[in-house]
Order: C-alpha cells, then sequence, then structure tokens
C-alpha cells in the first residue's frame, strides 16, 4: 500500500476541513427546517463525515511513521485521551450532582478537545525529541499557515453562526478558532527563531 506523502497530507486535509466548513454553513442549519426524521438524523450527523476522513488520514500518517514518530504519537494520543477521559468525569459528576447544568451539546467539544491536547502534546514531545513536527521542507507549507487556515475555517462557521443568531455554536467555534489561532501565533514565533538562528549562523560563518 502506498504511503500518505506529507504534502498529499496536508492536501488532503485542507480538502477536508474546507467541506467541513461547506457542511456547516450550507447543510447544518438546514437541520431544523427539515420534518423527516431520517433527513434530520442524515443533516445532523452531516458535518462527522469529513471529520472521520480526517481520523482516517491521521490513521494512515501513524501507520507510514517510523517507530521514533510513532511513539511520539501514540504518547500524544495517550494524553489526549486522558485529558479528555478527566474533563468527562469531572462534567457527569458536576452534573449528576446538580452542581452544573449541562447541555448535550458540549459533547460537540470533545473532538476538538481531544485534537487540541494531541497536538500540542506531540509537539512538545517532538522537541523533547529534537525532532521536527512540522514537515515544512517536504509539505512547503509551515506549519503556522496550516493553523491560521484552520483558524479561518472554524472563524467562518463561527460569524455565519452568529448571523444567525446562534450564540452557543457562534461563541463555540469563535472559541475553537481562538485556540487555532494561538497555535499559529506560537509556532509562527518558534519559525521565526529558527529562521534568525539560521541566518545568524550564516553570518557567523563567513
Amino acid at each position: 500500500m502506498a504511503r500518505l506523502k506529507e504534502k498529499r497530507y496536508e492536501q488532503h486535509l485542507m480538502v477536508a476541513m474546507s467541506i467541513y466548513v461547506a457542511v456547516m454553513l450550507l447543510v447544518w442549519p438546514l437541520v431544523a427546517k427539515v420534518g423527516s426524521v431520517p433527513l434530520k438524523w442524515l443533516l445532523a450527523l452531516a458535518p462527522t463525515l469529513p471529520m472521520l476522513y480526517v481520523i482516517w488520514l491521521m490513521a494512515q500518517r501513524i501507520r507510514d511513521s517510523d517507530e521514533l514518530e510513532q511513539r511520539m504519537h501514540l504518547v500524544a494520543l495517550g494524553v489526549a485521551t486522558a485529558v479528555v477521559g478527566v474533563l468527562s468525569l469531572m462534567g457527569g459528576f458536576l452534573a449528576a450532582s446538580g452542581v452544573l447544568a449541562i447541555d448535550g451539546r458540549i459533547l460537540i467539544w470533545v473532538f476538538p478537545v481531544m485534537m487540541a491536547s494531541y497536538g500540542i502534546t506531540r509537539w512538545r514531545v517532538a522537541r523533547a525529541y529534537n525532532s521536527d513536527m512540522s514537515c515544512d521542507g517536504d509539505s512547503g507549507i509551515p506549519m503556522h499557515w496550516r493553523l491560521a487556515f484552520v483558524a479561518a475555517a472554524l472563524g467562518a462557521v463561527g460569524i455565519f453562526a452568529l448571523l444567525r443568531r446562534d450564540a452557543f455554536d457562534a461563541g463555540m467555534f469563535a472559541g475553537m478558532a481562538g485556540a487555532f489561532i494561538a497555535l499559529a501565533l506560537a509556532k509562527l514565533v518558534a519559525f521565526l527563531r529558527r529562521r534568525r538562528d539560521a541566518e545568524s549562523g550564516r553570518g557567523d560563518a563567513r
């Protein structure tokens, strides 16, 4: 089976995110307007299809990685699972005791929180191993631009939700976009520092 190259992975990932945004903008709002129960189910679950494709892409990427990269992936996935599990347990106890009223829509946050925890942990583990997780040279797209693309996509969905006066969805997607913007800025700072150090090294060599 052919290996999933980094450049092709990034291209497919951006296509999947674009489809996700299009579904959230054009398809998902129709759920409240249809009367057929099967159609409601189909429209309500439509945004999960591109995300399932993203998970499949990640599985292929991990499969094609070397042993060190697989170790970093597994550590990151373990931490992400622990974070989501602890938060879910805390939320469950708070809801069961009546201390906190939790709406069922909070479940939408499970996957984004897991992905954010996974990404941050893998970045930290990669730094510990002195590994470049961004693979900029292979894909040609710096990590901060990739994260900015995701933030812009989520922000577009949030703006559309705000125009529909859906405060919950607007706040949720705005928060997700803000998290990716923060990650993009952090990667941009690291990128600029590496480039400055590389330029300083070349200047010293001359």
